[in-house]
């Protein structure tokens, strides 16, 4: 009898002290760059604008001709909570920022599709990238979107932006996960990633009719501590 009561007092123990470990999780909110992927004693942490998008003939969208058709252009907007860079303000670089990509998909079956969404040559980051953000129109679908990368060794990755069930503009906020290389101690001049383009993965009950998405504000908060104290007589090694 002793031994039961002995289990049960220790059951209930565990569940209580379990509970905060849940709340915790559910309020963390977007993930602190500062907190991730820590690898070094310094870190110089920067939020860099990869693309503005301005421009559709920079980027193509693709699917398989028999799953449907898929159109990419250039449409004047923005969304209003985006805030300029500090960096860029600082620096006195003021680009044109007044255009979003358009997609269109018109589907002619139901079916566990893909669509890709390429630029003409990949996006390099400098640094060690710590998340990567998107500001999205995603018209509440179930539709998952992911982010196409390689490392400096040739290696391909992808990075879950997650689903776009969501109404009107959002800003989409991943961590790149640590199984991702993007260093090696043995090549400091190889280091970070490149983004390769977006993926749309579908959910094969909502593939049917018109579908569209709009991006903006590709950017990536990365460490660049390693990059600016690198020696400047130092060799390369890509010969």
């Amino acid at each position: 009898m002793r031994v039961r009561k002995s289990i049960i007092l220790l059951f209930v123990l565990l569940f209580v002290s379990s509970v905060p470990l849940f709340a915790q999780v559910e309020d963390a909110g977007d993930p602190q760059p500062e907190n991730l992927g820590i690898d070094a004693a310094q870190q110089k942490l920067r939020t860099v604008s990869i693309s503005k998008f301005e421009d559709a003939g920079f980027w193509h969208a693709q699917m398989p001709h028999e799953q449907g058709v898929v159109t990419i252009r250039t449409l004047e907007g923005a969304p209003m909570d985006k805030e300029p860079l500090e960096a860029e303000q600082e620096a006195g670089i003021d680009l044109e920022d007044k255009n979003v990509i358009g997609v269109k998909v018109q589907f002619f079956k139901r079916g566990m599709h893909h669509i890709s969404i390429m630029p003409s040559r990949p996006l390099p980051i400098e640094g060690i990238t710590k998340t990567i953000s998107l500001w999205v129109v995603g018209r509440n679908s179930p539709h998952t979107l992911k982010v196409l990368v390689r490392d400096q060794f040739g290696n391909s990755g992808e990075v879950t932006m997650g689903r776009l069930n969501f109404t009107g503009w959002k800003k989409m906020v991943a961590t790149v996960p640590t199984h991702i290389k993007q260093r090696d101690y043995h090549y400091a001049n190889k280091m970070g990633i490149q983004i390769e383009g977006f993926r749309l993965d579908m959910d094969p009950k909502e593939t049917f009719g018109t579908y569209y998405v709009y991006v903006d504000g590709l950017r990536a908060t990365t460490d660049l501590f390693a990059e600016e104290s690198r020696d400047i007589d130092d060799m390369k090694d890509n010969w």
